[in-house]
């Protein structure tokens, strides 16, 4: 019954003009939202051509890591995963923890160290274009 009632309410012309205007509300916000997702300065998480690492990078991380004397006095191990920003001319950048080994701070902080001071990677490509592309890092530290 409530149907047939807004029915009769949309034939008058008033009620016409409010309908075009709540289809149009929403077709705009659409719009607008699909504009600012394509914001390219966003880091992408994968393309066409991925960024790569100049050498070995496990070579690189097992070379530059080194235990924090806190964590290895107190025979704390665990894996750090970090967040990285692979930039257009390849550096390394927003460099973040995104969840830290349990009761180790200074893990977290060395591998946010490590991954900052990484040398430029060859940089992602989307339609033959240089892009910003994002990475997340599982570090694993144990003691041996």
């Amino acid at each position: 019954m409530k149907h047939k009632t807004l029915f009769k309410r949309v034939k008058s012309l008033a009620g016409k003009k409010l309908l075009i205007l709540l289809f149009m509300v929403p077709v705009s916000q659409y719009i607008y939202a699909q504009g600012s997702e394509t914001n390219q300065d966003q880091p992408l998480n994968v393309v066409q051509d991925m960024p790569t690492f100049h050498g070995n990078l496990i070579k690189y991380l097992a070379d530059s890591l080194k235990y924090p004397e806190t964590e290895r006095k107190a025979n704390i191990s665990g894996t750090v995963y970090i967040t990285f920003v692979v930039e257009k001319d390849g550096s390394v950048t927003e460099v973040k923890v995104l969840r830290g080994a349990p009761n180790g701070s200074g893990l977290d902080a060395e591998a946010v160290r490590v991954v900052s001071a990484m040398p430029k990677w060859k940089p992602g490509r989307q339609n033959g274009s240089p892009v910003r592309v994002q990475f997340n890092l599982p570090i694993h530290f144990e003691l041996k």
